[in-house]
């Protein structure tokens, strides 16, 4: 057997690779495409292509708002079977979320967190991020998973602070609103320079970092 390391992987196992590996579309198989495509169109996500080649092959793709990842549907895309399809989908205020959705069509179940025994009914008691849930399916079974995330977790962003819409931006800002008049009431005072506070707390929660106090 070969010692050699495999290329981008030290001798140790360690990988060495430093390129960029962006997550860019996840594949849900589907037995009515056309069905699919209208279940996600009533949702709102936006439709990028729909692209045929005769009768044997069709590709269909939705992003959903805000999101740096896409979704294929389509016949002959992959070979799995309707309906084993699951992913996350992570959302900064999960109820406003589930509402959406359900005025878009979709069958929400509700949310839920998970207690020292299983799943119990409504949201993580301290709303601790990643700690909510709710679930929804398309018309084939495919499940997406709603996750509630308010914070990241060290290490899992690379530095950059931007929002991928202006509905996220609006939520970061009333975070930091109600972190910034906590930090007003510990020091007893107006706080004058409460945009670098702000600025500063965006940046740390986007960035999986310490929260300013």
């Amino acid at each position: 057997m070969s010692t050699t390391p495999a290329v981008g992987e030290s001798a140790a196992g360690t990988p060495t690779t430093t390129s960029d590996l962006k997550l860019e579309v996840v594949v849900f198989p589907v037995s009515d495409v056309d069905r699919a495509k209208e279940f996600y169109e009533r949702l709102g996500w936006r439709l990028d292509a729909d692209i045929a080649a005769g009768d044997t092959f069709r590709v269909v793709q939705f992003t959903p708002p805000g999101s740096g990842c896409s979704l294929h549907v389509g016949k002959n895309v992959t070979s799995a079977a309707p309906g084993s399809g699951k992913a996350f989908l992570v959302v900064s205020d999960i109820e406003a979320a589930r509402r959406d959705l359900v005025a878009g069509g979709a069958e929400v179940g509700a949310v839920y967190h998970n207690g020292p025994n299983g799943p119990e009914p409504g949201p993580a008691p301290d709303r601790a991020s990643y700690g909510s849930y709710a679930e929804f399916s398309d018309p084939d079974g495919n499940v997406w998973q709603l996750q509630e995330v308010t914070t990241r977790l060290p290490g899992r962003v690379d530095g950059n602070a931007a929002y991928a819409s202006a509905g996220d931006l609006a939520e970061a800002l009333r975070r930091a609103a109600a972190a910034h008049g906590e930090h007003e009431q510990r020091i007893g005072a107006a706080d004058e320079n409460w945009p670098d506070w702000y600025a500063a707390y965006m940046v740390a929660e986007a960035t999986g970092t310490e929260l300013p106090t």
